[in-house]
């Protein structure tokens, strides 16, 4: 596989900005969600999804009580050191300590991301408050720095 730069993967989360959230979709200007941005940014610059998405509900992570986002994080990207993340790294979230990640972003720089959450449509915003709530960081295969 030839390099991908994470210039391109910081421009393609972009071009989602906008996106209206959807449950479950992954279609740029039509509707996703974080994992749906994070798959769709997948499809632009790698190519096929390496695997089915299964359906799942929007309580899925407190109803299961596993790490499926985290596991399949770590089955499909290089990890990087949480601190150490930069622009074009997926990041992974908890909502609160005690519950499996279960949010997804697209850093666009040290301090802001891509991500797309209920009730709002795509958007680059800070990091900040999130910044606390982050539990891993990943590096989307072949990127080059």
């Amino acid at each position: 596989m030839s390099g991908l730069a994470r210039a391109a993967i910081v421009s393609e989360a972009r071009r989602w900005i906008a996106t209206p959230y959807r449950h479950q979709a992954s279609l740029i200007h039509i509707g996703c969600d974080c994992l749906g941005l994070v798959r769709g940014v997948w499809r632009a610059l790698v190519g096929p999804e390496p695997e089915e998405t299964p359906p799942y509900s929007p309580d899925w992570a407190e109803a299961e009580g596993e790490e499926s986002l985290a596991l399949a994080a770590h089955r499909h990207f290089s990890f990087v050191e949480r601190e150490g993340f930069r622009a074009g790294d997926v990041l992974l979230f908890r909502f609160k300590a005690h519950l499996p990640a279960q949010h997804l972003g697209i850093a666009t720089s040290a301090t802001h991301m891509v991500h797309a959450h209920g009730g709002a449509c795509v958007a680059e915003a800070p990091i900040g408050a999130w910044r606390k709530r982050l539990v891993g960081a990943f590096a989307f295969p072949g990127v080059t720095d």
